[in-house]
This record gives C-alpha cells, structure tokens and sequence, in this order.
C-alpha cells in the first residue's frame, strides 16, 4: 500500500478518466465504466509501472543504462520514463511485435532489438545482454515497484467512484496490473470482486491458479499480443493466489466484439489486449445474468497496427453472436439461388461464394447477419433444415473462418459456356433477393461471390452460363433491365487465369 501511494508517476503519467458506458450499461442490464489506460501518453498503463522502477534506481544503475524485454507497451513506458530522466534505454522485442509500438519505442529515444517468436525468448536475450554488458534489467511486471506503479490505477478508481462498486475486470499477461490493483482495492474495499481476464490460448493466471504454482504455457496466442505471456510473473502470483476472486477466459472473437463495443462507446479503438477486460465483462454477465450492478473494465491499451483493424471488423460480428457462417448444400439447377434467397427472406446476407463444380449439387459458403436476442443462429438453421436445405454450421470453425472463406471457388467445370460480370447493387436487407428474383429463371448462376464490406453499395461477382438461346448479348440487356451498374470481365486474363 506504501508503495503504492508513494509511486512518482505523475511525472510522466496522468489520472485517466472512469467513463461511463451508457451503450454496454442498457444492453447488459448493468452499470458499466471504462478506465481510460489508453489515453495515458504511451496510449498503455504500462508507463506508471515503468517510470516507478526507474525512478527508484541508484545513480549508478541509471548511468550503467536500462535494459527491459517487452511486446511493446512496457518497452514505450521505459523509453518515455528513460527519456525523462536521462538514462540510456535498450528494449528486446519479439520479432512479432506490433510496427506501431516499434516506432513507439524509438520515437521516445528507445533503441529496439528485435528477437524472438515470442516474449520468453525476448526475456532471456534481454537477460543475457543485461549480464554481459552491466545494464539495469527493468522487468516489465515481476517487480514490486512495477506492481506499485500499477496499482495507482486502483487508487485513482476508488477516488473517482467511491459508491457502490461489485466487480473489476481487470486484463492479465505478466500480471502487474492485476496484482496492483487487487493489493490496493481488497485494502480499502474487500467486498469489491477481483476478476482477470485472459485468451483461451494465453491463460498463465488461471492455469497457476488451478495449480497452486506458476506454470509455464508451451505455447501462448498471440492476437492479443499484449498479453501474450507463458508464466505469471512470481511476485504476481503471490497476490494474486490471496486477493484475485476468479479468472475469466474469452476468445479471439470475443475481442474484436469487445473491440467494436468501446470504438462504439468512445471512438477509440484499443488494442486486443486492452479490449479484454470488456470481453470478460460481458462474459460474466452472460454467464451470470447479473442485473444492476456497478462493474468496471480496464481498458488497458491502444497500441494497435491500423492494418490488424480489418481482421477485427471481420471477427466482430461473430463474436457477438451477430453472423453465422453456413455451408449450404443445393440442387445444380436454374433458378436454385433465388430460391434459397427467398427462405431466406429479409435477412442480411453478408458473405455468399458460389462455384459451379458439378452437375447434380453445388455448396455455397453463407454468411448471414443474426441478432442473438431476435433472430439467433439456431431459429435459422432450423429454418434451412425445415426446408430440405442440408447445411454445416462453421460460426465456430477456425479453418473456415480464417482460410476457406477466401479459397473457396475454384475453376469451372470442363466445357462449360460462362460470361463473368462484375456489378454493385444498393446495400440493405432484401436486396441480393430482389437482383436474383430480376433475373430470369432459365439463366443459370455459375459463380457467385459477395461480401458485406459496410458501404451503401454491394459488390458481386457473377457467372452466367451462356448457351440455349442465351448470348451475352441477350445477358448484358437482361443486366441493364436490372438497373445495376455492371463490367462484363468475360476476357480478364486474372479469370482466366485462376477461375475461368
């Protein structure tokens, strides 16, 4: 607690706000508040711990210079804090670190070395330099000053909410923030839950908590690299075995949805590993089904690659149980996809790949928008079954969610006759439906390919078989006739090359 209330680190940091929730509080039932770590000047809270431990340093330890080994946000804290005291900083990376908390750590004067797969191999080269050469190792979480400087996180909590307060959420890798937080809160407020919250793939605490020990993980995820740790830090697990009240794990998806909800909240886009602690919320809600109480969520993070921003609107959806991904057997005939779109009805489509490959049946690769409370994914598979329609749920398919719904497809059948057309329609429910149901009946669809991408209009591409009386000529006027903007990509050597 001393160390606490001591740490200096408002030399560098400043007291983020607790911001309410007002979107995640109606939906959830409860009361929910954001701890804003990601507007601290490193955009992480790993800049309190970081400057605590330099700040107690020895004038000799300063002048040998620092050392640390980090996934990024630590490494940005030490470059900062070193930068304001003037000590020579050095920080080993893994090599699949972030671009963006690279330039981080240099732009604060940090030199960065780059090593490793993952954040013990960093560790152990970081140790080694440190040893060889006589530099001041800082330690990015197993440190009682690094753990102090968390834990101001928690005393400006209590100061800024002193009402009712049920449960903090709290993310977890190396452990220093949780261990902080739970050494200052359990002090003054035994009654407020305690609760981590890590990846399934990267789960040190919980799994040293079944054991009673530290375990060391063979292999940790790393999505959420920021918490991307095989072993809990030692000093860690010392508080956190007595004064952490569960661990909650939650998936990939349940990131990116979690990700989605504070953009929504706030208009800030956090990082994985910053986006946990709503991930986790939300869970303990779920699993629950805990009604007005006061639950806060650390939102630690926002060092994240603009690029990784796609894959996370992709993943959002399904993990909030708004999209399911279907693979849909149907008959290899004229006529078959306006009448799948028609079962379908009003539903939002938001991925369909189509290729014919044979003559008696074809599989189309669906994504579909559902609504967990109104439309769930189960009312719909029924819906399909109830239809004759043989379907595969892969909502929950790693393989299908991340390579074949880009690989589906494939060339045409041997001597089949195709126009290829590529066109865009207006984007809203029913309107896939009202293109198919505009062609005509005798046309037959031979590739289909359709992805949702968020703008006011739809981007398809269509083959057509050409051949009883159906020339191309006849197919563009039929496409005119629908009123949909469209290039006829018939000679395109990329087609030809790859699906034609």
């Amino acid at each position: 607690m001393t160390r606490i209330l001591s740490a200096p680190v408002y030399d560098v940091a400043i007291e983020t706000p607790l911001q309410a929730a007002p979107a995640l509080s109606a939906a959830l039932g409860n009361q929910v508040l954001l701890k804003r770590e990601d507007l601290q000047p490193v955009f992480s809270f790993k800049l309190r711990g970081a400057y605590t431990r330099l700040s107690r340093l020895s004038p000799e330890q300063r002048a040998a210079g620092v050392i640390a080994a980090s996934a990024g946000n630590h490494a940005q804290g030490l470059a900062l804090a070193a930068q304001k005291l003037g000590v020579k900083c050095q920080v080993v990376m893994p090599v699949t670190t972030p671009d963006v908390k690279i330039e981080g750590v240099r732009s604060r004067g940090g030199e960065v070395i780059l090593h490793g797969d993952a954040f013990p191999q960093a560790l152990a080269h970081a140790l080694n330099l440190a040893e060889t050469h006589g530099y001041t190792f800082v330690p990015p979480f197993d440190d009682p000053d690094v753990i102090a400087g968390q834990g101001t996180v928690a005393m400006e909590m209590l100061r800024q909410h002193q009402g009712r307060l049920d449960a903090i959420f709290v993310p977890v890798g190396g452990g220093s923030l949780i261990a902080g937080v739970a050494a200052y809160v359990k002090y003054l407020r035994p009654d407020v839950r305690i609760i981590g919250v890590e990846p399934h793939d990267s789960n040190c605490l919980q799994q040293a908590l079944a054991a009673g020990e530290p375990v060391v993980l063979p292999e940790v995820g790393l999505f959420a690299d920021g918490v991307a740790v095989a072993r809990i830090g030692e000093h860690n697990f010392e508080l956190c075995q007595h004064l952490v009240d569960e661990v909650i794990t939650v998936s990939a998806d349940e990131i990116c949805a979690a990700i989605k909800d504070v953009y929504d909240e706030t208009r800030a886009i956090c990082e994985p590993a910053g986006a946990l602690a709503v991930a986790g919320l939300k869970r303990y809600v779920a699993r629950d089904g805990c009604r007005g109480e006061v639950l806060v969520a650390i939102n630690s993070g926002a060092n994240i690659n603009f690029s990784r921003l796609r894959h996370v609107a992709e993943r959002a959806a399904l993990g909030e149980g708004r999209e399911a991904l279907l693979a849909v057997t149907l008959e290899e005939r004229p006529g078959s996809l306006r009448e799948f779109c028609e079962v379908l009805g009003k539903r939002q489509i938001t991925e369909f790949n189509y290729r014919c490959q044979a003559r008696e049946n074809g599989q189309i690769f669906l994504g579909v928008q559902t609504d967990p409370a109104l439309a769930p994914r189960a009312a719909l598979l029924t819906q399909l079954a109830e239809h004759g329609y043989p379907v595969l749920d892969m909502t929950d398919n790693e393989l299908a969610k991340l390579h074949l719904r880009h690989t589906v497809g494939g060339r045409a059948p041997v001597g089949l006759q195709e126009r290829l057309y590529r066109l865009t329609f207006p984007e809203r429910p029913g309107a896939l439906g009202a293109f198919l149901n505009a062609l005509e009946p005798r046309l037959n669809i031979t590739l289909f390919h359709y992805r949702n991408h968020g703008a006011d209009a739809g981007r398809v591409l269509l083959g057509l078989e050409v051949g009883d009386g159906c020339d191309a000529q006849a197919i563009d006027q039929l496409l005119s006739d629908c009123g949909c903007p469209f290039t006829d990509e018939s000679d395109n050597p990329a087609y030809r090359l790859f699906i034609g």
